[in-house]
This record gives C-alpha cells, sequence and structure tokens, in this order.
C-alpha cells in the first residue's frame, strides 16, 4: 500500500480509486440549488459546494455556469415537468388540466425539494449580462402556454369544449394559475391554499364542457 505523510506521520493512503464524478448526480444537485436560490442567487461557490466538486471540474463538465442552468432547466422538465406533459396526453381536455392544476397545489408545496415551480417564476428581472438566460425561460414558459392551447383546441375540435370557447385566454388563464401558485407556494401558501386555487379554476374549465 502506499502512504503518504500528513504533518509528518505516516498513514495509509485508501485502497482503489476515488470515486468517479457522477454528472448526473452533479447536475441534479445543481438544479436544486438553482431551483432554490435562483440563477443570479446561486453563486459558484454556492453550485460547487452542493455538488461537492471544485470550481475547475464544474467548468470542464459543463463549461460555464450559464450552460449548467441550461442543463438544469433541462434536467427539471425531464425529471420533475414531465408530469405536466403526461397530463395534456389524457383523452378527456378537462380532465388534462384538473390533472394539471391538482398536481400543481400537491407538488409546489413538496417538503422534500424546493418550492414552486423552477421554470414558472425563474428569472422574471436580471443583469443586462442575463437577458439571454431569462430569454431561455421565456421561451420555456410560452412553450408551455402553446401546449395548453394546442390541448384546449383539440377538446374544441373533438367536441369536448364548447366552440365559443376563448382558446387563448382560457390557455392564459390556466398558464397564470400556475405561475400565481408557484409564487404562493414560495411565499408560504400550503397545499390547502393552493388546492382551493385549484378547485376554481377546474370550475371555470368545466364551464366551457360541450
Amino acid at each position: 500500500m502506499v502512504t503518504v505523510k500528513n504533518n509528518g506521520a505516516v498513514v495509509p493512503r485508501p485502497r482503489g480509486r476515488p470515486r468517479a464524478f457522477d454528472r448526473d448526480e452533479a447536475l441534479a444537485v445543481a438544479g436544486n440549488t438553482f431551483w432554490r436560490l435562483g440563477y443570479e442567487g446561486a453563486s459558484i461557490s454556492d453550485l460547487t459546494s452542493a455538488m461537492g466538486i471544485t470550481p475547475q471540474s464544474l467548468y470542464a463538465a459543463f463549461r460555464s455556469k450559464a450552460d449548467l442552468y441550461r442543463e438544469a432547466l433541462d434536467w427539471y422538465q425531464r425529471e420533475i415537468g414531465a408530469v405536466t406533459t403526461e397530463a395534456l396526453m389524457d383523452s378527456d381536455a378537462i380532465a388534462a388540466f384538473e390533472r394539471i392544476l391538482t398536481e400543481s397545489a400537491r407538488e409546489f408545496c413538496r417538503s422534500d425539494r424546493p418550492r414552486g415551480c423552477m421554470i414558472s417564476t425563474a428569472v422574471l428581472t436580471c443583469a443586462t449580462e442575463n437577458d439571454a438566460v431569462a430569454a431561455r425561460v421565456a421561451g420555456l414558459r410560452d412553450a408551455t402556454l402553446a401546449a395548453f392551447h394546442a390541448r384546449l383546441q383539440r377538446g374544441v375540435d373533438d367536441g369536448a369544449l364548447r366552440p365559443d370557447t376563448d382558446v387563448g385566454a382560457l390557455a392564459r388563464f390556466i398558464g397564470a394559475l400556475v405561475q400565481g401558485m408557484s409564487v404562493q407556494a414560495r411565499d408560504g401558501a400550503s397545499e390547502a391554499d393552493l388546492a382551493g386555487i385549484a378547485r376554481l379554476g377546474i370550475a371555470e374549465l368545466h364551464r366551457h364542457r360541450a
């Protein structure tokens, strides 16, 4: 066994190779850190401390803080936000949005991870040098609204929703509820508080059932 000196004493070096850097694990930790602190609020020191790596390792693996954030957003959509994509596949348009609202109320208040939605309220204002990051997040929110609009329009087309439904306004209404629930969760609203908002939203959706 190879030995090394530590303060003049000879001590054994642990056998085997050091534990390999797990990029996916580090990305999940970074995602939760950004989710909790925000893009500008999460410093390189915050990130490397949480990930258990050096700044050099961070830059070698992810190139930059902005690139790491973009990958963290992808991680969030894949691991956390997939429930929305799955809900929109429901054969019943209203049931799809009922699931989105009720699960948002529950998921935004979980005790085992940061509150709210990482994307709904992310980077609403920022320093000029971070405009590209803000545009990226705004694009993700726009994509969600487009998906809401498309699912509602399909509901009109297949006869599930009334033909006079204002699809654009209803999509934005649901989007505003989700964003508002995210903000209120961050401010301390309980799951029961958000469930009440979800029930009102669901009642509005049912007004449009054909």
